[in-house]
């Protein structure tokens, strides 16, 4: 029994690295980046036993939600994918639906069961997620014609990182915070309005990032979009303008960034290298609202790859640096 369930996820991970081409660094760095949530939140203090369980089990959660959503929108996107992405496995035919869709089923219930370990109101946001993914991806982006909705909405699969990483602290660590709670079902939290503020803000860092790097992937993707009738910045308003969005989009996430600098534990150990990190994500921007149409189609695709790493980096770098005083302060 152990060796046949050794093999299903041996199987799996298989699939997994030959599905998106993962490498382990990226799939590192998304360790990094799930666990820089709870430990901002949590501060510089003494890490014992529960602290360090609790950063675990978000991780594991986290991930899993992050190959479930993914998973979800190959099913769901795969008459898109056929036009936009026709060498994913679904459109290539190097998998079926069923074995994809068996395989989202396991890694949406490791999501249930990691978060659920964290605490119940862990369990509640992902349940809130899972249905929004699954009726945005399905039915919504598809037949709302709101303009520009479909990317509107998309990074509100992101925005759960930094909410499920604030929720762990505040259900799991009892505090004397302004606010505290008990509630039927989901049980107790507590938490200040100062920690409530932080998170706003990294909240709102992390819809206009990403967001700003979806937007010139919607520009590459702008001819599948307009015969699925998907509503995006580019499909509603022209490539152009799309790409004038995506540029304030940076712009406006980097003053987040140095606002949550201010605001927190973070040092210049984060802001330095997030400055650069900035940059880089305007000039790819600025160079892409720079082109003419036609290398606007060509160069978005690249510019949307290389601007997600300002995201995920930015995350990245928020971990070392409580990572490095965590350290210091336990010496």
């Amino acid at each position: 029994m152990l060796d046949k369930t050794r093999g299903i996820y041996l199987r799996i991970a298989n699939f997994l690295f030959k599905w998106r081409s993962f490498s382990c660094f990226r799939l590192i760095q998304y360790v990094f980046m799930f666990s820089s949530v709870p430990m901002l939140a949590y501060g510089i203090k003494t890490y014992d036993l529960q602290i360090l369980t609790t950063i675990l089990f978000t991780i594991l959660a986290l991930f899993s939600g992050f190959f479930a959503t993914l998973l979800w929108n190959d099913i769901t996107d795969v008459d898109i994918d056929v036009i936009a992405h026709p060498d994913r496995p679904l459109p290539a035919r190097r998998i079926g639906v069923k074995k994809m869709f068996a395989i989202a089923l396991v890694f949406s219930a490791t999501t249930f069961l990691f978060s659920l370990l964290v605490s119940v109101w862990c369990l509640f946001l992902a349940g809130m997620a899972a249905l929004f993914v699954t009726f945005h991806n399905k039915y919504l982006k598809k037949f709302i014609k709101f303009p520009a909705y479909s990317e509107i909405f998309t990074p509100i699969q992101w925005v759960v990182v930094p909410i499920f990483g604030y929720l762990a602290i505040w259900t799991t660590f009892p505090s004397t915070g302004a606010f505290m709670a008990t509630l039927p079902l989901l049980g107790y939290i507590s938490f200040d309005y100062s920690g409530f503020l932080n998170m706003i803000i990294l909240v709102l860092f992390t819809y206009f990032a990403d967001n700003a790097h979806d937007l010139p992937e919607g520009i590459h993707d702008v001819e599948g979009d307009l015969k699925l009738g998907v509503s995006t910045y580019a499909t509603s308003f022209g490539e152009k303008n799309a790409a004038r969005i995506s540029f304030i989009m940076f712009f406006v996430s980097g003053i987040l960034g140095i606002i949550l600098y201010l605001r927190t534990v973070l040092t210049p150990v984060f802001l330095v290298p997030f400055l650069i990190l900035w940059l880089y994500a305007l000039y790819h921007s600025y160079n892409l609202l720079k082109a003419d149409e036609k290398e606007m189609r060509d160069l978005s695709k690249m510019v949307g790859q290389k601007t997600f790493r300002y995201f995920w980096l930015s995350y990245d770098l928020i971990f070392l640096d409580v990572l490095i005083q965590v350290l210091i302060y336990n010496i």
